[in-house]
């Protein structure tokens, strides 16, 4: 089956592609960074044009899973530098927008889809505090990855010194972070940045060939299990064993799709689940 890729919404920033993933209507959303020449920097109106762009797709329910991506040599070189020389020298318009940062990065953990950063290049500062965001991330061999914040005597504030230690552990974020330097893809990979690491004309298709394997699943399986994990990390063991317990029962007691998965399988045949709830 030829997949049909289709624009179906854009905006100066941020462009969302749509891809079909079967016959049955289930799709992918790619939301693209299109600022290449500056690199993907993040400025104030592509921060709102994403979380905007996030939130559609997390309503339409022919989305089974969102790729965050950049055009051009880039994932994200993070912050917009030149903007910040205005914005830093007003207070409460730099709180505003760590603000906004903030509740974007900290939104995708809220989300019922699975959300996948795709780097494709250079990945630094805010960007990598967005791909720490995503559920995990992909590199192309020729991703770069850092945090390079100090290196213009700045510091993270949205998931550079809170989410990067918990995931690769604390002396490898502060070297990461106080060395400004980046990581290749496969240091990345080694250190438990990225999932995996493919070649670079191969980044998407890989990405869309996981999301086929998903839209067959049981959205409302795909969300608990999501909110099990990320909710889980945030408590102690017993703490996160009660949480997935009670996960479990709500899911399989309450919801449909636990006993279409068995009749399915019983009955050899293709299950039909309902929409994520």
């Amino acid at each position: 089956m030829t997949n049909k890729i289709m624009t179906i919404a854009s905006a100066p920033l941020i462009e969302t592609e749509r891809v079909s993933l079967d016959e049955h209507g289930r799709e992918a959303a790619i939301l693209w960074f299109n600022r290449p020449d500056a690199l993907n920097a993040i400025s104030w109106e592509a921060m709102r044009d994403l979380a905007a762009s996030l939130a559609a797709a997390e309503q339409d329910h022919a989305v089974r899973a969102v790729f965050i991506a950049g055009r051009g040599r880039a994932f994200s070189a993070g912050g917009d530098i030149k903007a910040y020389k205005k914005l830093q020298a007003d207070g409460a318009a730099f709180t505003a927008f760590v603000d906004d940062y903030c509740r974007l990065t900290e939104g995708i953990a809220d989300m019922t889809k699975p959300v996948i950063a795709l780097v494709n290049g250079l990945c630094a500062a805010g960007g990598l505090e967005l791909l720490l965001a995503c559920d995990f991330a992909w590199a192309a061999e020729s991703a770069r990855i850092g945090d390079m914040h100090v290196n213009f005597a700045q510091i993270g504030g949205s998931g550079a010194m809170a989410r990067l230690p918990r995931l690769i552990g604390q002396a490898r974020a502060l070297e990461l972070v106080l060395s400004g330097e980046m990581l290749d893809s496969r240091l990345a990979l080694e250190w438990g940045i990225v999932n995996r690491v493919v070649p670079d004309d191969r980044l998407l298709e890989e990405g869309l060939r996981f999301a086929r394997a998903l839209a067959a699943k049981s959205p409302n399986a795909v969300k608990f299990v999501k909110q099990s994990i990320r909710h889980g990390m945030d408590q102690d063991l017993p703490g996160a064993l009660k949480f997935e317990r009670d996960q479990c029962l709500r899911y399989c007691l309450t919801l449909p799709d636990s006993m279409e998965g068995i009749n399915a399988f019983i009955e050899k045949r293709d299950p039909v689940y309902g929409a994520g709830q």
